[in-house]
């Protein structure tokens, strides 16, 4: 998907090497400004915004589109959830604090630029890498085995930082001088601020990890516990989107609970695909949960009365469940456990 305006380039439209730029485009500022300042250098860019499946903004693409438009940049929209699955189940450089493989990540993402830039007629790619920023992915070895395993080497260009850093082959080809990039470091952004008014950077999600579910210390104790139930190969990317929904509450080895906090999240749990059990509350205001594994009469009865604690069924009475899973649809009376009832931490997979 391109935002209109947008163009396919082709190494034949110009002898020679191209002047020409892939920059890889997250919303974020640091993207944002490495692709503006390659084009105020004089080169032709094309934005690359990859979406994951892991992104927690919620108008990231938007920002992308907005920023692109602004600075006169067109941008490509990829999808590369299904593939980028594989990466965080078996990442070669490990992970993060949280669940979050970002020097695969980083390299994953580079390849797919790579892939963009041959198909474009680029000659190189761009980022909104800092030098030291973040301690796990942009320290001076990290940089450099990224730019070797992404198969981009000089190829790969962090311009905010490329003053500090190795030699690129824009410079080799005298398109530039490397006076010509800029010197920033460390985790302030005060040089980016500035610079943002100065090249008119519309708009751009804030700032720092948190817009990666895989840093998000709820999302990653949930992915963990689902590990140990069913191993890491038999994760679906139905399963890795349920993550992101409602509170996860585990009742035994192979059972879990996932009860929905807001209608938004009742939409969701109501649709999602699968062969499970829904809790429904018809007669008071309540959550949508879902009840996953083949729970005991017992377990299911657990889950209703854990459920119904978040609904507004007067406390100590008896509360209406309707259960469902597929056709068969079945009603219990449960009576809600205590907002104190010491199960509810004792259960919750996520805190």
């Amino acid at each position: 998907m391109e935002i209109p305006g947008d163009q396919t380039y082709h190494s034949e439209d110009m002898g020679g090497p191209q002047k020409r730029a892939i920059a890889l485009m997250s919303g974020g500022l640091d993207s944002a400004l490495a692709a503006a300042w390659t084009k105020r250098l004089g080169f032709e860019v094309v934005g690359l915004n990859l979406a994951t499946g892991f992104c927690t903004g919620q108008g990231r693409c938007d920002a992308v589109l907005a920023q692109g438009l602004a600075l006169g940049i067109p941008v490509r929209l990829l999808e590369v959830s299904a593939e980028y699955l594989e990466v965080v189940k078996h990442p070669k450089y490990g992970r993060g604090q949280g669940m979050n493989p970002c020097l695969d990540c980083r390299i994953f993402m580079l390849q797919k630029a790579k892939e963009v830039m041959e198909e474009e007629g680029a000659s190189f790619v761009v980022t909104g890498e800092v030098l030291g920023q973040r301690p796990m992915s942009q320290h001076r070895e990290a940089l450099e085995l990224v730019a070797q395993e992404s198969g981009l080497g000089e190829r790969l260009v962090r311009p905010l930082s490329g003053r500090l850093l190795g030699p690129t082959f824009p410079e080799r080809m005298g398109w530039v001088k490397r006076e010509d990039w800029l010197d920033i470091q460390g985790r302030s952004r005060q040089r980016q601020l500035a610079l943002a008014r100065e090249l008119g950077i519309p708009q751009f999600t804030p700032p720092g990890g948190g817009c990666c579910l895989l840093l998000e210390r709820a999302y990653s104790k949930r992915l963990r516990d689902l590990i140990r139930e069913k191993g890491v190969d038999a994760l679906t990317k139905d399963d890795f989107a349920l993550l992101r929904y409602g509170r996860h509450f585990r009742l035994g080895p192979k059972v879990r609970v996932v009860v929905g906090r807001d209608e938004t999240e009742n939409a969701a749990l109501l649709s999602f695909p699968g062969d499970h059990h829904v809790l429904e509350f018809p007669d008071v205001p309540g959550p949508v949960a879902l009840v996953l594994g083949e729970p005991s009469a017992e377990e299911l009865r657990e889950a209703a009365e854990l459920a119904a604690r978040y609904s507004d069924a007067p406390k100590d009475t008896p509360v209406r469940v309707l259960v469902r899973r597929n056709e068969d649809i079945r009603e219990i009376q449960v009576i809600p456990w205590d907002k104190d009832d010491p199960r509810l931490a004792r259960l919750r997979i996520d805190r």
